[in-house]
């Protein structure tokens, strides 16, 4: 009798091309968009540029996409954990000018 683990979904090597191609757009997106000063936008693009990368690869590369619910659900807290991480982290860049720095003894 076998498991649900048993089955695997067999990806033709035309999606992994597709894939792939997908992949060096992104990239090529990436380099070109770093050539211009988009001012506070920078980094906003290149985060989305570079999320977008990481979810083809999360479910093509990772078979995410073929996988059940609970995968989906660990898949989706480390994205939800990810967000919590950024926010954080640019919270706290964001407001390291409002208080004045200490003065020397």
């Amino acid at each position: 009798m076998s498991s649900p683990s048993d089955h695997h979904h067999v990806m033709p090597v035309r999606t992994y091309l597709n894939v792939f191609g997908a992949l060096l757009v992104l990239t090529v997106l990436t380099v070109v968009v770093a050539f211009f000063d988009l001012g506070p936008l920078n980094v906003a693009v290149a985060v989305t540029i570079a999320s977008a990368k990481a979810y083809v690869v999360l479910l093509y590369f990772m078979h995410v996409r073929y996988s059940n619910r609970i995968i989906w659900l660990t898949a989706a807290a480390g994205f939800v954990w990810f967000v919590l991480m950024l926010a954080l982290t640019l919270s706290d860049y964001a407001t390291r000018g409002w208080l004045p720095y200490p003065e020397a003894w």
